[in-house]
């Protein structure tokens, strides 16, 4: 399948690049990072009273939607992704009250979210409520170069002290399983090797474990991305740590298919099942592949909308994680309000799949990975690039004209013109888009970003592709 796969991609950059045919995007444009899903959302009232709760291990409710606190709004109107974006204070906190009076008890952040200013947020807007009323996940993100006992501590405390709590409810183990540099490289850490410099040989581990013992840590989990070997190696050591909840990407795509998305990861099917087998709950990151899956071609869309047309194209993901039993919590970083209104519908409360829907959708995962898109999630990690491109928006467009559909020149040699139409699409929204001086053009190929992507995305070579079909569309005179 990865040589069909690989095969399929290199005849799709041909059509893209190639001399005697172009593909782009439908004429419709390809839209902003801030565009909401396609087919709208969900119609009817709120439920304030509905949620679907799922028992962590300590046999306590948790609310089955959980709000990602990764990509928090600005007072420009988006999500604030740079440093210089002033994070909205006043709507976060309007989002997490209405979060909470419509039954979400799972708030979850990491010190590295929104350029380090998550927690501290985050702790403003939950601290106006009683502790009883909600529970905080946070990481031990002891990721880049500060990875020794004395840092590593000093960013749990950090955590309370930001969070403004004496305990947290659910602390991770922030995404383990990836390397470190690349091979050859001075600094290169396998991923084995990165796992037991972060939390063993420092002693982080059995330091956390203490601080679970001694009550300042409810549930310990870790998050995954990345070798396989890691994660059956955390696994083997449940007897003695005893992990109370473990943090896994899964969607209808990545459960049969994400190793042909991308060679650095694992299916879900896997990860889910060795989880359940040990009783161990799940909590999901990547329901909606950063958000692609609200945004699919439109034969996939009309599919979806004629057997449940007042539902949202998200509202299928969400439910196919909810469906699984050993799923606790579904996360979904929510940055406006009408994300949070039809996420909440989506839980409260949740319809699970029967076996024909589940088969479906296994149908359109398998006609998804064919298509030449890539495996970005959003996540930012690779950000801030030293030389000032914008990697994941640059991503985001070249996806969503892929997702959007092809228009190719006819056999006689002539140019169709919805070519044009759908040329000048991708051109203008890309600038639009994306700042022309953060654009794939300015790439140098240093690879600074490859260290931090918990996909595995060879980040220079598709910058070097996209901005290779960019530069042919602009020499076109069509």
């Amino acid at each position: 399948m990865a040589e069909q796969k690989d095969m399929d991609r290199r005849q799709f950059l041909k059509v893209l690049g190639g001399a005697g045919i172009a593909t782009a995007a439908v004429a419709s444009g390809c839209a902003g990072p801030n565009d909401s899903a396609a087919e709208g959302f969900q119609e009817g009232e709120v439920p304030t009273d509905q949620m679907t709760y799922r028992k962590n291990t300590h046999g306590l409710d948790a609310s089955i939607l959980g709000y990602g606190m990764m990509r928090l709004p600005s007072t420009n109107g988006g999500p604030a992704k740079e440093e210089t974006d002033e994070i909205d204070q006043e709507l976060v906190n309007k989002e997490v009250d209405y979060a909470i009076a419509h039954g979400l008890t799972y708030f979850d952040t990491a010190p590295v979210y929104c350029k380090g200013r998550s927690e501290h947020v985050v702790g403003i807007a939950l601290s106006r409520h009683r502790r009883s009323e909600y529970t905080i996940a946070t990481k031990m993100s002891n990721m880049r170069n500060n990875s020794s006992r004395e840092s590593s501590i000093e960013m749990y405390r950090n955590s309370l002290k930001e969070l403004q709590v004496d305990y947290l409810d659910y602390y991770l183990l922030h995404s383990i399983g990836g390397s470190k540099g690349e091979p050859g490289s001075p600094d290169y850490k396998d991923p084995m090797a990165l796992f037991n410099m972060r939390f063993i040989d420092n002693g982080i581990l059995d330091f956390l474990m203490a601080e679970r013992e001694a009550g300042r840590i409810k549930n310990l989990g870790f998050s995954f991305h990345g070798s396989q070997e890691v994660f059956d190696h955390a696994l083997s050591m449940h007897d003695k740590v005893h992990w109370d909840f473990v943090q896994i990407q899964m969607n209808y795509v990545d459960w049969k298919h994400a190793d042909e998305i991308s060679d650095h990861n694992v299916k879900a099917e896997y990860l889910y099942n060795e989880l359940y087998k040990r009783q161990i709950p799940v909590v999901i990151m990547e329901p909606l592949l950063g958000g692609r899956l609200a945004d699919m071609p439109e034969h996939i869309v009309q599919e979806l909308k004629s057997r449940e047309p007042q539902r949202s194209i998200a509202s299928w993901a969400f439910r196919f994680c909810g469906t699984h039993p050993g799923v606790m919590t579904v996360l979904s970083g929510m940055t406006y309000m009408e994300h949070l209104q039809d996420n909440i519908r989506s839980f409260a409360p949740l319809k699970p799949l029967n076996d024909e829907e589940l088969a479906m959708l296994e149908r359109m995962a398998e006609e998804y990975v064919s298509y030449p898109l890539v495996p970005c999630t959003g996540c930012e990690y690779c950000m801030p690039c030293p030389y000032g491109l914008d990697i994941p928006s640059i991503f985001r467009h070249y996806n969503k004209c892929v997702n959007e559909g092809n228009v190719v020149r006819d056999t006689n040699g002539e140019v169709d013109s919805e070519y044009r139409k759908a040329r000048r699409a991708f051109l203008v929204g890309y600038d639009r888009s994306v700042p022309k001086l953060r654009q794939a053009d300015h790439c140098i190929g240093c690879g600074k970003c490859m260290e931090h992507c918990p996909q595995g995305i060879q980040i220079p070579i598709e910058m070097r592709r996209i901005n290779n079909y960019a530069e042919d569309l602009k020499k076109s005179k069509l």
